[in-house]
């Protein structure tokens, strides 16, 4: 049986709470879980996983959108965890992914830090921070744009470059649904580019969100957000 679940999981960034939504892709074969939360989390996605019923130690694979500490930030300590799960990025993302190049969040991150005023730069010393423990992890399989993978039904990867470089997205053909990632975020329940000012191609975030929305999905799952019914 092909099924589709939105995973709901709790995250706390320096006091405040947000909510983020990991996506299961299940089969008969395959149990994909689509980005897995920040550093700290993997508890929380389990708990997430069997709230639904769905054992952690069943996930095959984990497919990274991007390399951003809030999607790939317990990916190490799942995959020490469940050794056989495979995980999946773009070519763009993998060498920050794996630790081989330094995190362009990071980076962003201490650029802006020298810019900041004397009241924010405390802040910005523990965004840093919060970065750099991020663990890196190895990629098993490079996936690409226009690829069609196996997993529920068929699911095409959708290039939606501009809040990273090599930002995916997919689109679950069965069930007309787009999974964003962070190429689009609802607020007030309208899509809009996602941290507009952390997104470091802010041109080419516009041009994916406007994509995305042309390719006439009946929904979109939003990482930060949740559901967006187009029909």
């Amino acid at each position: 049986m092909q099924q589709l679940v939105v995973l709901s999981v709790e995250m706390k960034f320096f006091g405040s709470e947000d909510v983020v939504y990991p996506v299961v892709l299940m089969d008969s074969q395959y149990r994909v879980l689509v980005d897995c939360g920040p550093v700290g989390a993997l508890e929380r996605i389990e708990e997430a996983l069997r709230a639904h019923q769905i054992e952690p130690s069943s996930i095959t694979h984990i497919i990274m959108t991007h390399q951003d500490h809030d999607h790939v930030g317990c990916a190490a300590a799942f995959k020490r965890r469940y050794p056989s799960v495979r995980i999946l990025c773009s070519e763009e993302e993998k060498p920050y992914i794996e630790g081989s190049k330094v995190s362009l969040r990071l980076e962003q991150a201490l650029a802006m830090q020298a810019q900041l005023p004397e009241a924010q730069k405390s802040f910005g010393e523990a965004f840093c921070a919060l970065l750099r423990s991020v663990e890196p992890v190895s990629v098993d399989q490079v996936i690409h744009i226009g690829q069609h993978l196996p997993f529920c039904g068929g699911t095409e990867v959708i290039g939606t470059a501009g809040h990273t470089p090599g930002h995916l997205s997919l689109s679950i053909e069965k069930f007309g649904i787009i999974i964003a990632g962070d190429a689009i975020a609802l607020e007030a329940g309208k899509p809009v580019i996602a941290n507009p000012q952390f997104t470091l191609d802010p041109d080419k975030a516009e041009a994916s969100l406007q994509y995305v929305l042309s390719l006439g999905a009946q929904k979109l799952i939003c990482y930060h957000g949740g559901i967006l019914d187009l029909r």
